[in-house]
């Protein structure tokens, strides 16, 4: 792992470049959907424009939110500790959260379909996301718990995960999982089958997670009776996925039948 790449004789932040790398690849396959359905790149890019500025504040007003005891205030005060509070410390379920509230408000601002593409593009969250772990992992950060069976990690000085220590893989794993998510949304969606693929995320991705949790090990995540924030919110948008899937298949059964009679 690196916790920075060199690039001609550039120290890039590892973490920042695969979140980067993220971002291209999962824009470029949606532009791949675009150009075949014949819609407006602009508007993909208006609607991330919104998703970034609230998947940033989202992301960290929910670590703030779990972290607020633990979070060295007085140092916040000033310039450099102000600095730091915000380049470091997000929580991707507020990320999520606040980047599809966004995607909502530009809908409603610009007169654009952001619930289609909503709907439909949504696998750009899991397949960025899985760039984002891998980013994780070169900075040790979301570290996972100690581990000395096949595959354990050991991380370096210099990282956010206890060095000289084997640890569990859990961002790799995590990693995988994201891109096998992504992957099933993008078959079914080439194949003209996009009905549930919000549903597929949120069920998919929450068991993912909530399994996932129990492997780590990094501080500052909020533990509330046993289970922690993440986990709370993976069984809400499992619970949502499996209603919002029954909400839709009868819709679409009811407009099936409409139309047969």
């Amino acid at each position: 792992m690196h916790v920075h790449f060199n690039i001609f004789g550039l120290n890039i932040p590892a973490y920042g470049l695969m979140i980067t790398l993220g971002v291209v690849v999962a824009n470029l396959v949606a532009l791949y959907f675009i150009r075949k359905e014949g819609r407006k790149f602009d508007d993909i890019i208006l609607i991330e424009a919104y998703c970034l500025l609230g998947a940033f504040v989202g992301a960290k007003l929910l670590y703030i939110i779990v972290s607020f005891n633990d979070i060295d205030w007085e140092s916040a005060k000033t310039l450099e500790g102000l600095s730091n509070l915000m380049s470091s410390g997000f929580v991707f379920y507020g990320g999520l959260i606040g980047g599809i509230g966004m995607i909502l408000l530009a809908g409603k601002v610009h007169g654009v379909e952001s619930k289609y593409y909503l709907k439909n593009y949504i696998f750009a969250a899991p397949l960025g996301h899985a760039f984002g772990r891998i980013g994780c992992f070169c900075a040790g950060c979301c570290y996972g718990m100690e581990y000395h069976g096949p595959g354990a990690v050991v991380f370096p000085h210099g990282s956010f995960a206890p060095e000289g220590v084997e640890l569990f893989p859990v961002q790799l794993v995590e990693s995988a999982c994201l891109f096998i998510i992504a992957g099933v949304m993008i078959f079914l969606k080439k194949r003209g089958k996009s009905a549930h693929l919000i549903e597929i995320y949120m069920i998919g991705y929450g068991i993912v997670r909530f399994v996932l949790e129990f492997l780590r090990d990094d501080a500052y995540r909020g533990v509330y009776f046993g289970i922690s924030t993440s986990q709370w919110i993976s069984m809400l948008a499992v619970v949502g996925g499996i209603v919002l899937w029954v909400i839709n298949s009868r819709r679409n059964t009811s407009k099936e039948s409409g139309l047969q009679s």
